[in-house]
């Protein structure tokens, strides 16, 4: 193990004893959390005066031994302003110990579905640009492909000043540059995997951008992606939207807490407007109403993040933007795209056989996400009896999944209306 650790550059190696007494011997005091695979806890290195969060692998799990690897083999070696930093690592005996800076504001979910203390847009908008600018450099920017499979709330932390870094490095995967980035793994939390990889057993860069665009939704709606205990109408986040989106209603999708809020009153005006105009589809500058009014803290960019969300919870992946083609947009360097009307139900390839690559077929699959909260992990050999579930789930009234339509400009690959300039 040491060997593996050693190809890491910057984070340190601790001691137990160091980082026992960093947390008062693990004292509950100091516990932040406990999750599947280990307690979390807050810790403070006198040598360095730095306040760290200390994660203690649980001794029962060999998955947990792991993802403690793939965390400091992956982690260790990336430097990026919105990644949670790997500050060091402790193996001593049964014990496994990883050390990370410390997020004063802890993970998302704990403030987005908050009673008391509501995210402002302004607050949204720079974490989902966040995740967007994280996921970039893990894509495209870094030496190496890092699929990260696991893209959701609880992993992505917040510091002080609440700016966001991805975190939970547990069940990324190296891939080249140079070939089709892929793993054979089905992994990731129910709600948030990528249907197609569910079905297919590739997980990929484009399975990545369908988490995002879940976590987008849930930003932009303040719904979590499955929720039981909604009407059967709205139980799954994607298909909601989706709907709302052909009906041009995505008015109704608005977190209402934002909406009800003083602060953010002008926010209603300008996506009804929004919302008459049909997504301002084709057009690169945002209208004016569209701008950060620093004055008053808001910003009006709710129907951007649902519409690009849209896109990148596409059921087919090709289907999808890369997150640089996202970025474009969520940023108003490039138009809206021109979704289906109706949510499309994509054709799938079977699970990958043993010992043999991908097959195209006709496995038919909607992109209902799966209920719950759990961490999945499962093999190519595990999805077969699944692939027949997801043909029994595509529902009436919805539309065989047809290309994106291919008239107007074109850019990076994605086929978006023309703009007014363009028409003319």
């Amino acid at each position: 193990m040491d060997d593996e650790f050693k190809k890491g550059t910057g984070p340190r190696r601790f001691t137990y004893r160091q980082l026992s007494r960093a947390t008062r011997r693990f004292s509950d005091d100091a516990k932040l959390g406990e999750g599947g695979f280990g307690s979390v806890y807050r810790g403070f290195l006198q040598d360095q005066g730095l306040h760290v969060a200390i994660k203690r692998v649980s001794k029962a799990t060999k998955q947990g031994r792991r993802e403690y690897v793939s965390e400091v083999t992956i982690i260790s070696r990336l430097r990026h302003r919105n990644l949670v930093q790997l500050v060091g690592w402790c193996h001593e005996g049964d014990e496994l110990l990883l050390v990370y800076e410390l997020m004063t504001n802890g993970s998302l979910d704990t403030h987005l579905y908050s009673t008391t203390n509501v995210l402002t847009w302004p607050i949204r908008y720079n974490i989902i640009l966040g995740m967007g600018s994280a996921l970039l450099y893990l894509h495209q920017e870094w030496e190496q492909c890092v699929v990260h499979r696991d893209i959701k709330p609880s992993n992505v932390m917040l510091d002080s000043e609440f700016n966001a870094k991805l975190g939970d490095f547990g069940l990324a995967r190296l891939v080249s540059h140079a070939h089709d980035a892929h793993t054979t793994m089905v992994a990731g939390t129910r709600g948030y995997i990528d249907p197609e990889c569910a079905v297919t057993c590739r997980a990929t860069t484009r399975s990545d951008v369908y988490s995002f665009g879940v976590l987008l939704l849930e930003i932009a709606c303040g719904r979590k992606p499955v929720a039981p205990e909604e009407d059967e109408n709205k139980v799954l986040l994607v298909r909601w939207v989706w709907k709302l989106y052909r009906r041009g209603e995505l008015l109704d999708a608005a977190d209402t807490r934002l909406l009800l809020d003083g602060g953010e009153a002008g926010a209603l005006e300008v996506e009804r407007a929004v919302d008459r105009r049909q997504s301002f589809v084709g057009r690169a500058e945002p209208p004016e109403s569209f701008v950060v009014v620093a004055a008053t803290g808001r910003i009006e960019v709710a129907h951007y993040s649902r519409v690009v969300g849209l896109w990148c919870v596409h059921p087919d992946s090709a289907s999808r933007p890369s997150i640089r083609q996202a970025m474009n947009v969520l940023q108003f360097e490039a138009a809206l795209p021109e979704l289906p009307p109706e949510m499309p139900v994509a054709t799938y390839g079977p699970p990958v056989p043993a010992g043999g690559g991908y097959q195209s077929g006709n496995t038919t699959s909607t992109s209902g996400t799966g209920s719950g909260s759990s961490r999945v992990h499962s093999s190519a050999s595990d999805q077969t009896a699944h692939s027949s579930a997801s043909s029994a789930m595509s529902s009436a009234g919805e539309h065989v999944l047809s290309p994106l339509p291919t008239r107007g400009v074109k850019r990076e690959g994605v086929h978006l209306k023309p703009t007014a300039e363009a028409q003319e």
